[in-house]
């Protein structure tokens, strides 16, 4: 039999305290041309984010979660690659800041426009509410019609001016 201080000390095993959770925030831009983006870690572990963005009249929406149907996760030491079937995600998180790339992204899906693709970085500075933006509001941009383009016009060669 047990001594009775022994029961009482494996009764009191102390469970591990839950990862402590951080939320990231930031928006850059003005009320009619915009980004932002929600980001929740925790544990060091990028869990969820949700980015949206506006320049009128259009808008684009993503919202991913870790262990989702709709998307797969792998980690690997500060990144983490968010893959799902209209596009992916690459993220990288470091002590001061959490960067995303937007690699191929489905412009249609997560926009509702014409067939494109997002490509970009999005960088949340942790205790900043700007976001860093490099080439990612360019998928607002309308991709000329293929089918109403005119056609290339056929080259001419000038001779040159024998005067010269």
């Amino acid at each position: 039999m047990y001594p009775a201080t022994t029961l009482a000390q494996k009764k009191r095993v102390k469970a591990k305290p839950p990862a402590r959770i951080e939320r990231l925030m930031c928006t850059r831009g003005t009320e009619d041309e915009h980004a932002r983006i929600a980001v929740e870690v925790r544990g060091g572990r990028v869990q969820s984010f949700a980015y949206y963005s506006k320049k009128k009249p259009r808008t684009c929406s993503v919202h991913i979660q870790r262990d989702d149907a709709y998307s797969t996760w792998s980690d690997e030491g500060r990144f983490t690659k968010v893959t799902t079937e209209n596009g992916d995600f690459l993220i990288e998180n470091r002590p001061k800041y959490v960067k995303f790339l937007f690699r191929d992204v489905d412009r249609m899906h997560y926009c509702g426009t014409e067939i494109g693709r997002i490509n970009g970085t999005l960088t949340v500075t942790r205790g900043k509410r700007d976001c860093v933006i490099e080439k990612l509001m360019d998928a607002h941009q309308e991709e000329p019609d293929p089918i109403l383009q005119p056609a290339p016009q056929d080259r001419v060669e000038q001779k040159p001016d024998p005067r010269s």
